[in-house]
């Protein structure tokens, strides 16, 4: 019986971690809704897609602060996605999640990196792209099947971009 009890305990335990873990992602969700405006939706006339790659969404984090998650309108969620490049911006379409737009000319910056919310590798083989949305500065992480479509991505981002 006493064995029961104790059971009892750490599953009552674990099942409290889970709800205060819960509340937690609510109560940023929440409070990051006030600092970040929403996310654009992906235009009908974006025109042709000019680079396409598959891989997976990471996050999106305030720029400059790698675990800063945001959570807000599920960019929290990590998801399969496909970035498609067209003149006016970048479309994230992911899986299981809201797509979203990233207009080229909030673009400011593109590179690659090892680390974003949850994240981190040994190499550059991650895909970040530095945008404004409203006042806030984020950062958009992308980790692509084909490594190789990196440079392209970089190059057409920087030029048409004004990205630096």
């Amino acid at each position: 019986m006493e064995r029961f009890w104790l059971v009892l305990a750490i599953v009552a335990f674990f099942l409290l971690c889970l709800w205060g873990m819960y509340v937690g992602w609510r109560r940023k969700a929440r409070s990051q809704s006030v600092q970040v405006p929403p996310f654009p939706e992906i235009p009908a006339d974006r025109g042709a897609v000019l680079l396409e790659s598959t891989g997976v969404y990471l996050a999106t984090t305030f720029a400059g602060e790698w675990q800063n998650r945001v959570v807000t309108r599920g960019a929290g969620l990590r998801t399969s996605a496909s970035w498609r490049l067209h003149d006016g911006g970048v479309a994230v379409e992911r899986g299981g999640a809201p797509d979203f737009w990233i207009p080229r000319d909030a673009v400011t910056g593109v590179r690659r990196d090892t680390k974003i919310a949850g994240k981190v590798m040994g190499t550059d083989a991650l895909l970040v792209v530095t945008w404004r949305l409203g006042d806030a500065e984020l950062d958009t992480g992308f980790r692509g099947d084909d490594l190789d479509d990196y440079p392209q991505w970089i190059e057409q981002l920087k030029i048409k971009g004004g990205a630096q």
